[in-house]
């Protein structure tokens, strides 16, 4: 039956690709890979339910960190069962429509993690530079709109490159370079015209992660241009340390993006496996990082925690 999914041009079945040269470990790739997707579902839900039931936390940076974490949690139940799957030898086959699902949530929910950090550096900016009208500025109002446009933003405009991939003749291998479906994997297999879907997803990409980065660079440079105005080094060192945990938010995610992206593309003479390292690191990394760099760093979280 693989066989048939790998090579048959007119199959609708595509083949999930594990560690290639590692398939005699997976039984022991599964204990690690499992400790961490159910480390990723109850850190994110023990922040979650933390910042659910304390009235303390009901501030503005508290609920992005809420999407944040929902969001993550979303992240890690979409590949769960295709990655653990492989490793748990149950199947290596995923049908087109489940494959396309997949690649329109890991890519919706990338575009919100990214939108989220984006409204954090706002909102830090906001308390550092204009302490004042902070709450002024961020209601609940405007964070929900906050909130709505990025979910806007995320799922809406990737609609037109998702439902074409359902229209693709697909001809070629139908074996995947990951444990899971993305968007660039899909276009390599098709034989049909991708020109639009090649650039409408470069679009989307340098609108909205190249964009977000750059707004996020300029709100840090505007913070320490405020920070630094300040004569005491005391004052100024308390402020940048309540940013220290959205920094490392933004290493977390933008790294592993990064580190993939170049993989792909000047990376073909590597090893396969580094391709499937890289997309597993891409999708495990920041869901697995982010609670536990809140709850460390954040003073808040941790006392809650703690009790």
């Amino acid at each position: 039956m693989h066989a048939f999914s790998a090579h048959n041009p007119n199959s609708s079945t595509f083949l999930l690709t594990g560690f290639p040269g590692l398939e005699g470990e997976y039984s022991w790739l599964s204990i690690p890979f499992s400790c961490i997707y159910m480390m990723v579902l109850s850190g994110n839900c023990l922040v979650l339910c933390v910042i659910h039931t304390e009235p303390s936390l009901r501030e503005p940076m508290f609920y992005f960190l809420a999407i944040l974490g929902l969001t993550d949690l979303c992240m890690g139940l979409c590949t769960v069962h295709t990655v653990l799957g492989i490793l748990w030898g149950l199947s290596q086959e995923i049908s087109l429509d489940a494959c396309i699902a997949q690649t329109f949530f890991i890519h919706g929910f990338s575009g919100i993690e990214s939108g989220v950090l984006l409204a954090m550096a706002f909102d830090r900016f906001t308390a550092i530079c204009n302490p004042l009208r902070y709450t002024s500025i961020l209601t609940n109002v405007r964070i929900m709109k906050i909130g709505l446009g990025m979910l806007f933003r995320s799922f809406v405009f990737i609609m037109a490159s998702i439902i074409r991939l359902k229209l693709f003749h697909y001809c070629h291998s139908h074996v995947l370079s990951h444990s899971f479906c993305l968007h660039q994997d899909l276009l390599r297999l098709a034989c049909s015209d991708i020109r639009f879907n090649s650039f409408y997803a470069l679009a989307l990409v340098i609108c909205m992660l190249l964009f977000d980065s750059v707004l996020i660079i300029i709100s840090y440079m505007l913070i320490l241009h405020s920070v630094l105005a300040i004569a005491s080094r005391e004052e100024w060192l308390k402020p940048l340390q309540t940013c220290v945990s959205h920094v490392c938010a933004v290493l977390v995610i933008y790294i592993p993006i990064i580190g993939l992206t170049m993989v792909h593309h000047f990376g073909k003479h590597l090893s396969p496996v580094v391709q499937v390292l890289m997309g597993n690191i891409y999708i495990i990394f920041p869901p697995l990082m982010n609670p536990i760099i809140y709850s460390v760093k954040m003073q808040q979280i941790c006392v809650r925690i703690q009790r």
